[in-house]
């Protein structure tokens, strides 16, 4: 049976495909995700990995260690008992090199499968490439660059562009197999790691481009960089490091005599560490090859390739973003449709002089007018916070970090207005972060959608019988004889208030 059939049925689309599970056997680590339905941005609703090392030992020996095999079988039959609680309605298992290189790697899966009850399926380099790079479709907006896949047996680059997978490679590059290879020699790991990246002809095609890094090791090395700057945000999808400065900091992690030295590492798990300095190095010896602009972090890889894989072309095609924000209204707002309307009431404000309003500043401002009303069940002296700290780490795929910081603030304003007095170290953070045009934004954006909410009370069907638009040095907000009993004092100040901070004077006409 086909992956689309097991997730969606023979039609191709089930109305309910319930919780899918995705065993990840990979060659250092064993995980278990379980996604709350197969969508264009699935929720996940359970996440665990054990530390397992199946790769350890397998270039120099040929075998998965025994050790670790107990390991992982332990970890897969609490993986199949967890999933039979959730009642997933799929378990998608695969494995990865090391499974895939050692001699005893198809009795490792038959015993396995018994375990977790579910077929196994061991990827080839050019199939784990190919959901690597569906990986980063689901959780990137149009991804353009080359895309690198870390794990302890393997490297996987890809070459991304226009939705299509140009180019893909495999190399034998994995932190647990390098280890292994060279007696944990970091000199001859990079006389090694240098050779193999001599092999691919097209690196040069990174040059000025993004590099997506993906894979817990370098997922570990942007969260201790996160922590040396002092980020405001710890979320790690999204987060963006200038090429210089990567190759740098990774450089410095090579280099460190004690890695204990070093800031964040306490949050790095212990089995995690000894490969940073490999993984390290891995970095820092590719970036000088390809030169990209900059390096983005994707949490998104092989297991939600699968899933995107699986997808009818009417998901794949779905914004990532607004996909996971029309679900969050659909849970949380009053009124998702008028979280909607939304969307088309602000447009015309923002088509007005001064904004030149970009095609993603459009997209992220939907983004943010979908998300404004999701706080309104928290303490009113609350809800500018609790919805900023939501919003700034809820698990968002399709949007950087500035995008992120927007959205936070353009909710955060919404509750809160412009010169609140909030001692929310978060919102004064993410204010000082966010660029000069992006804060004024979300002060703008804000303050219509208090007007709006003055307006409607989060109720549909109101907003757009009330337009915005421009008249000379005025902003105007025109009232329909049938809603004039919701004209009011407050509702002209808060109008005032968003003229205001548009640079012009307020007038409300009473139409019909």
């Amino acid at each position: 049976m086909t992956l689309v059939k097991q997730l969606f049925g023979a039609g191709g689309r089930s109305p309910d495909p319930g919780p899918v599970a995705v065993i990840d056997i990979g060659s250092n680590s064993v995980r278990l995700v379980i996604y709350e339905s197969p969508s264009r941005s699935p929720a996940i609703m359970f996440n665990e990995k054990v530390l397992c090392g199946l790769g350890r030992n397998v270039a120099t020996t040929g075998r998965l260690g025994e050790e670790a095999i107990d390991r992982a079988m332990r970890a897969l039959g609490r993986f199949r008992a967890l999933a039979d609680v959730i009642r997933v309605g799929s378990i998608q298992a695969f494995a990865t090199a090391a499974v895939r290189e050692a001699e005893n790697g198809p009795a490792f899966i038959a015993a396995a499968m018994k375990v977790c009850g579910a077929p196994i399926r061991v990827l080839s380099g050019e199939e784990e490439a190919q959901f690597a790079a569906q990986g980063i479709l689901m959780g990137i907006a149009e991804p353009d660059g080359i895309a690198g896949d870390l794990g302890g047996g393997s490297l996987e680059l890809i070459d991304l562009e226009d939705h299509e997978l140009r180019q893909a490679t495999t190399l034998p590059l994995g932190g647990l197999r390098l280890i292994d290879m060279t007696g944990n020699k970091l000199d001859r790991a990079i006389g090694f790691i240098d050779e193999q990246l001599d092999r691919v002809s097209w690196l040069d095609k990174g040059r000025g481009r993004t590099f997506y890094a993906v894979g817990g090791t370098w997922r570990a090395i942007a969260a201790m960089h996160m922590a040396e700057i002092n980020y405001p945000l710890h979320v790690m999808h999204g987060y963006v490091v200038p090429t210089a400065e990567m190759i740098q900091y990774a450089g410095m992690i090579r280099r460190a005599k004690k890695l204990t030295s070093l800031r964040g590492i306490s949050d790095v798990a212990k089995a995690r560490r000894e490969v940073l300095p490999i993984g390290a190095a891995v970095m820092e010896r590719l970036l000088t090859r390809l030169q990209p602009a900059k390096v983005q972090i994707s949490v998104f890889g092989v297991r939600e390739g699968i899933i995107y894989s699986a997808l009818p072309e009417s998901e794949k095609t779905k914004d990532p973003l607004l996909s996971f924000c029309h679900e969050y209204a659909k849970l949380r707002s009053r009124s998702a449709e008028h979280a909607e309307e939304l969307c088309r009431w602000t447009d015309p404000l923002f088509e007005g002089p001064g904004f030149d309003e970009t095609p993603e500043e459009r997209r992220l401002r939907h983004a943010a007018c979908l998300l404004s009303d999701i706080g309104w069940r928290a303490h009113p002296d609350y809800r500018g916070e609790q919805s900023l700290n939501v919003v700034a780490h809820a698990a968002l795929s399709g949007i950087d970090h500035p995008g992120r910081v927007f959205l936070a603030l353009a909710v955060y304003f919404r509750h809160s207005g412009q010169s609140s007095g909030s001692s929310d170290q978060l919102s004064g953070r993410l204010k000082a972060a966010a660029s000069k045009r992006a804060l004024r934004r979300a002060w703008v954006l804000g303050a219509a959608i208090r007007v709006a909410h003055m307006m409607s009370a989060g109720m549909p069907g109101i907003v757009c019988d009330m337009p915005l638009s421009y008249s000379g040095a005025s902003l105007v907000l025109s009232i329909p004889r049938a809603h004039a009993a919701l004209d009011g004092e407050r509702l002209r100040r808060r109008f005032a208030a968003l003229a205001e901070l548009v640079g012009l004077k307020s007038e409300v006409r009473i139409l019909g």
